[in-house]
């Protein structure tokens, strides 16, 4: 009994402590493929195989019910720490390497997520690749806003110079 509530008390600490959480379906993998995924997402995320009955309780104790109707047969569940998006590629691509992998879900930024929903999340672009667009952008319009303040500026000293040409040459 007491060694269930401190499985349940840790698997709480990782609902509230994690950015995300996925859960899959592992029927049919084996050990090494399982190792395979968990050293695949490991920067990112924790892989544990959980039972369903603690997990509930403590899903519920953190004030997550979404998995409640989901948690049946082998279920393990990536307790994501760093990036969602490149945990959920990463599950994505072992999927579909090894289609007995199933994700049927997940929790993120307070919200349940259908398991289409994680795969749109597959499809974003990972956080360090929208930053650096954004900086890109960012420059582009810093750049543009440099420029049609020198404009007006490099046009009167054409102008200028070319007046002062054309009164030397009416002058000679």
């Amino acid at each position: 009994m007491a060694n269930k509530e401190a499985t349940v008390s840790e698997l709480s600490d990782l609902f509230e402590s994690s950015t995300a959480v996925l859960l899959t379906e592992y029927r049919g993998l084996t050990v090494a493929q399982l190792t395979s995924l968990r050293r695949s997402i490991s920067e990112h995320a924790t892989y544990a195989v959980v039972k369903n009955t603690l997990t509930k309780i403590a899903a519920n104790k953190a004030g997550i019910s979404s998995f409640d109707d989901e948690l049946v047969g082998p279920s393990a569940i990536a307790f994501v720490h760093g990036d969602p998006v490149n945990v959920a590629k990463a599950l994505r691509d072992f999927a579909k390497a090894n289609p007995l992998l199933t994700v049927k879900g997940g929790y993120f930024d307070g919200n349940p997520l259908t398991a289409e929903e994680v795969n749109k999340l597959a499809d974003l672009e990972s956080r360090e690749v929208l930053l650096a667009k954004f900086a890109g952008a960012a420059k582009a319009s810093l750049f543009g806003a440099a420029y049609l303040f020198t404009a007006p500026m490099s046009k009167a000293v054409r102008t200028v110079e070319a007046l002062r040409e054309k009164v030397s040459t009416q002058g000679e």
